[in-house]
C-alpha cells in the first residue's frame, strides 16, 4: 500500500514537471510568433534544428569537451581541496582561523573580478578550471565544516569510552552525520560551477570552448546558435548534476545503513 501511494506520488510530480515544461515551451513559442523577430527571440522549433545542425560537426563536440573537462576538473579540485581543508579546520583552531577571512573574500568576490585577475596570471585556456574552483570550494568547505562541527558529541564520547578506532569512528560516526552537508553543498555548487565556469569562459574567450562560441554567436547577431549553446550548458549541467548526486545518494545510503547498524 505504501509502495502504491509513493508511486502515485512520484507519478503526480513528473506529470506535474512535464506539464511545466510544455507551458514554458508554448509561452516560448507564442511569444516568438509575436516578436517576429527571429533576431531577438527565435521559435524553440527553430532551436532544435539549429543544435541538430550543431551537433553534426566536429567542433562542436571538441567544444563541449573543452569545456566540460574543465569545468568538470575545478569543481572535483575544489571537492578534494575543500573536504581536505574543512577536516583539518575542524580539528586545528588556527587553521580554521587562517582561513575565515579568505573564505569570506572568496564569497564576496564578482566572478568578473576573478576572471580579470585570473587573465593576468593564467592563459585563457585554463580560465574555467580556476574559476569553477574559487566559486565551488568555499561552499564545500564551509558545508562539510559545519556537518563535522555538527556531529553528535554524545557519540564520539562513547567511541572513546570503549576505545573506537578513528577509523570505524570516520565510518559510523562522522561520515554518516556529515555526508547530509557535503551532498546540500554539492548540489548548490555544481550548477554554479558551469555557470561561473561558461561565465568566465564568455569574458576570457579561450579557443575551442563553449564560452567563445558563445560569444561569436551573439557577436554576429545569430541568435538561434546562441540559443543552441544555452540549451546545450542546460542539458550538459543537468545531466552532470543528476548522475553526480544519484552516485552521491547511493553512496550516503550505504554510508547510513553502515551507521545504523553500528549504532
Amino acid at each position: 500500500m505504501r509502495i502504491s501511494i509513493m508511486s502515485d506520488k512520484k507519478a503526480v510530480k513528473s506529470l506535474q514537471y512535464a506539464f511545466a515544461v510544455i507551458f514554458w515551451l508554448a509561452l516560448w513559442h507564442f511569444a516568438s510568433l509575436k516578436i517576429n523577430k527571429s533576431i531577438i527571440l527565435v521559435s524553440p522549433a527553430e532551436v532544435i534544428k539549429t543544435l541538430f545542425s550543431l551537433v553534426r560537426e566536429t567542433a562542436f563536440w571538441s567544444a563541449v569537451m573543452f569545456s566540460f573537462i574543465r569545468i568538470a576538473g575545478g569543481f572535483f579540485l575544489a571537492l578534494v581541496f575543500g573536504t581536505a581543508l574543512a577536516v583539518t579546520a575542524s580539528s586545528v583552531a588556527f587553521v580554521k582561523a587562517l582561513l575565515s577571512p579568505l573564505i569570506s573574500a572568496m564569497k564576496s568576490t564578482p566572478v568578473a573580478s576573478f576572471v580579470i585577475l585570473v587573465l593576468l596570471w593564467l592563459p585563457s585556456r585554463n580560465l574555467a578550471v580556476v574559476i569553477s574552483f574559487l566559486m565551488v570550494f568555499p561552499i564545500i568547505y564551509t558545508n562539510v565544516l559545519n556537518g563535522i562541527l555538527n556531529v553528535d558529541k554524545k557519540l564520539i564520547e562513547m567511541a572513546d569510552v570503549f576505545k573506537i578506532g578513528k577509523v570505524k569512528k570516520m565510518l559510523y560516526i562522522y561520515l554518516p552525520d556529515v555526508m547530509p552537508f557535503f551532498i546540500s553543498a554539492c548540489t548548490v555548487s555544481l550548477g554554479m560551477s558551469w555557470k561561473s565556469g561558461i561565465a568566465a569562459e564568455v569574458i576570457g574567450q579561450p579557443d575551442g570552448s563553449i564560452g567563445e562560441r558563445l560569444y561569436k554567436s551573439k557577436l554576429l547577431l545569430e541568435t538561434p546558435d546562441l540559443f543552441a549553446w544555452t540549451v546545450v550548458i542546460i542539458v550538459i549541467s543537468y545531466v552532470f548534476e543528476r548522475l553526480f548526486l544519484l552516485l552521491l545518494k547511493l553512496i550516503s545510503d550505504r554510508i547510513e545503513r553502515g551507521g545504523i547498524a553500528w549504532k
